[in-house]
C-alpha cells in the first residue's frame, strides 16, 4: 500500500486542482449570469463567451488548460513520470466531474490539451493545430474538438513507435490520450447528435 501512495496522491491532487470551476468563478466575480443556466449549461470557455465577456472566456480557456498542465508538471517534479500521468488524468476527471458542482462539469477539451501539452508537448501541439485547422475550415468548435482529440492517441502512438525520444510519447501517454479522447467524445454526445442532423451551430452564430 505504501508504494501506491504517490500514485493515489497524484490522482487526488490532480482531481482537486482540475475541479476548480474557473468559468463559474470568473463570471460570478464579474456579476454575469450563472453560465449553467444559459446556452449549453457548460462551465467551459465556450459558454462563458455567451455571456458576452470575451476576456473572461479567454481567461477561462487559459486556466482550464493550465490546471491540467500544472497538475501534471508538479506531479512530475515531485514524484516522476507515472504520477505525472495520473495527476493529469485526475485534473481532467476533476474538470468533467467536480465535487463542488455535484459532479456536473465541463466537456474537458481545454484541460485535455493542457495535460497533453505537459506530458508530451508534440502530441498536444499537433492536437491544437488540428483543432485550429478544422475550426478554420468548418467553423464548428465541437467538430474541431472531436477531430483533434481523436487524433491525439493516433499521434501519440505514432510518435511512440517511430518518433524521437524527445517527443516523450510513451505507450502510457498513448493510453492516456485514448482515455481522454473517449471521455471527451462521451461528453460531446449532444454535439455529435446535432452534427449528424445538421443543427450544430457554427462559430460566431447564435446557439
Amino acid at each position: 500500500m505504501q508504494t501506491a501512495l504517490p500514485f493515489i496522491a497524484a490522482l487526488a491532487f490532480g482531481y482537486l486542482l482540475g475541479s476548480i470551476p474557473f468559468g463559474i468563478v470568473f463570471t460570478r466575480l464579474a456579476g454575469a449570469p450563472d453560465i449553467r443556466a444559459i446556452g449549453s449549461g457548460n462551465i467551459g470557455a465556450t459558454n462563458v463567451l455567451r455571456t458576452g465577456h470575451k476576456g473572461l472566456a479567454a481567461a477561462t480557456l487559459l486556466l482550464d488548460g493550465a490546471k491540467g498542465a500544472v497538475a501534471a508538471l508538479i506531479a512530475y517534479y515531485v514524484a516522476g513520470p507515472t504520477p505525472m500521468l495520473l495527476a493529469g488524468f485526475g485534473a481532467f476527471i476533476g474538470h468533467l466531474f467536480p465535487v463542488w458542482l455535484g459532479f456536473k462539469g465541463g466537456k474537458g477539451m481545454a484541460t485535455a490539451l493542457g495535460v497533453l501539452l505537459a506530458v508530451a508537448f508534440p502530441v498536444g501541439a499537433i492536437a491544437c493545430l488540428v483543432w485550429l485547422l478544422v475550426a478554420a475550415i468548418f467553423r464548428m468548435s465541437s467538430l474541431a474538438t472531436l477531430v483533434a482529440i481523436a487524433a491525439a492517441p493516433v499521434v501519440a502512438l505514432a510518435l511512440f513507435l517511430w518518433g524521437p525520444n524527445w517527443a516523450y510519447a510513451t505507450d502510457q501517454v498513448a493510453q492516456l490520450a485514448l482515455a481522454l479522447a473517449v471521455l471527451v467524445w462521451i461528453k460531446h454526445h449532444a454535439n455529435i447528435a446535432r452534427l449528424l442532423n445538421g443543427t450544430e451551430p457554427r462559430i460566431g452564430a447564435a446557439k
